[in-house]
């Protein structure tokens, strides 16, 4: 994959090297709050780099580590359309990172890649993602119920949202 360019952040292929930095992002209680995972996060994110089929970047922001994102892609032509999940650092929150990322990505994903639908499900109860991406053109579908086990051990509901093409703000 190629390095993709958006007006604040830069989101390149996931290199060993940046675990470290992606595995303290993911280890501060506000990430924690949303992404599973510990105690080693470290291992996590070098495993999860080896996924078939999940796409791994990392976010940069002013030639910082601030997150990463990846994609997967549905491939059956009948049900073709892309998923996206992302993390940021949350030092870089309310700042329209979040945005720009998932703008660039989601462009990438429809100019580049051929999709005609993206989706992404956040917590039902996370009111800046929900924001951040109908900013880009996500619009909510449904509430999927109890959709997550949260760190509690609970259910959670998630919000399906997706975005066709034709919707992506540029």
């Amino acid at each position: 994959m190629t390095v993709l360019h958006g007006s604040s952040v830069v989101l390149r292929p996931t290199l060993v090297q940046d675990v470290p930095a992606l595995a303290a992002i993911r280890a501060t209680p506000a990430v924690q709050a949303r992404w599973r995972g510990g105690p080693d996060f470290a291992a996590e994110i070098a495993a999860e780099l080896h996924e078939a089929g999940v796409h791994h970047l990392t976010v940069l922001y002013e030639d910082r580590v601030i997150g990463g994102v990846q994609w997967h892609a549905e491939e059956d032509p009948d049900y073709r359309h892309a998923g996206i999940d992302l993390f940021l650092d949350p030092d870089v929150h309310g700042r329209g990172l979040g945005t720009d990322t998932v703008r660039t990505l989601a462009r990438h994903l429809v100019d580049d890649r051929g999709f005609h639908r993206l989706v992404i499900d956040p917590a039902a109860d996370n009111a800046p993602a929900i924001r951040c991406y109908a900013k880009v053109g996500f619009k909510a579908v449904g509430t999927m119920r109890q959709y997550e086990r949260g760190p509690d051990g609970t259910w959670h509901d998630g919000l399906l949202m997706d975005l066709l093409a034709a919707e992506l703000t540029r």
